[in-house]
């Protein structure tokens, strides 16, 4: 499942507990602040290293400026983002190819629609070992005009469907026994709480993943999303008798591991 050797477990600077209290995203190689949604290469570093090998095959389905691709390329696997963005996709690429790599790592970044079944038909490497899904929190943030843009739902319904449709697309890009990882996070609407993760992890858990670990991983340095003015959002919190949000969550499930031939008798 991975290249980690055991017999040094001490020395592995990899997490095994729940919180992930992971910092300010990391600078190394080509990675950069200036995307919003990105998510911390902290995340892909961490997963790929505890669940894939040099040589395996990675899929982002939301690749964005490529932190996943970036991470696959230092670390030896092979990666294909799937963009929606045409601009962002071309920015990605320009990073991607920037970035320090090992030999022999294979990248493509491919724009279209991560929910749309036609997108399995240009993937290669199939199938994959460990797929990213790092979807818009609804209407959070607006990454664009296109109504296929899952930040321009209508609504949390419309989201959620639209969502399982990736997801679909996820479980029939990964190898029995592959892992997936959701980062995702909630939202507040309408006086309320939306469990926005619970509820994209059903979806993963609906489709057939098998959910292996939910781990809560601190939010720092969001200024977009959280403003500029702590003491101005610590008012309104208090204001309104709500608690601002600080973390979000990374999923991780397994797909079903193949089944052993029956062998009945004669």
């Amino acid at each position: 499942m991975s290249e980690l050797d055991l017999t040094r477990w001490r020395e592995l600077d990899l997490e095994t507990d729940s919180l992930w209290l992971l910092g300010p995203r990391a600078r190394g190689s080509t990675h950069a602040p200036d995307y919003w949604g990105n998510f911390v290469p902290q995340i892909p570093n961490q997963v790929l290293r505890r669940f894939t090998k040099p040589g395996d095959r990675v899929v982002d389905l939301f690749s964005g400026m490529g932190t996943t691709l970036i991470e696959c390329r230092r670390l030896g696997r092979h990666g294909v983002g799937v963009e929606l963005n045409a601009s962002v996709a071309e920015r990605s690429r320009e990073r991607i190819a920037a970035a320090e790599a090992l030999d022999g790592s294979r990248w493509t970044v491919l724009e279209g629609d991560a929910g749309d079944p036609a997108i399995l038909d240009l993937i290669p490497d199939q199938p994959a070992d460990c797929v990213f899904l790092h979807p818009p929190y609804h209407d959070i943030i607006r990454f664009g005009d296109d109504p296929r843009d899952l930040s321009n739902a209508r609504d949390e319904t419309a989201f959620l469907d639209a969502f399982a449709n990736v997801v679909a697309n996820a479980r029939a890009l990964l190898r029995p026994g592959g892992h997936l990882t959701l980062v995702i996070g909630d939202v507040f609407r309408n006086g309320e709480v939306r469990p926005l993760g619970f509820e994209c992890m059903q979806v993963c858990r609906t489709a057939g993943l098998a959910l292996r670990a939910i781990l809560v991983k601190d939010i720092q340095g969001n200024v977009r999303g959280k403003g500029e003015r702590t003491n101005l959002w610590k008012y309104r919190a208090l204001r309104q008798g709500l608690y601002i949000f600080k973390h979000e969550y990374v999923m991780l499930f397994r797909s079903p591991p193949a089944r052993a031939p029956f062998r009945g008798s004669a």
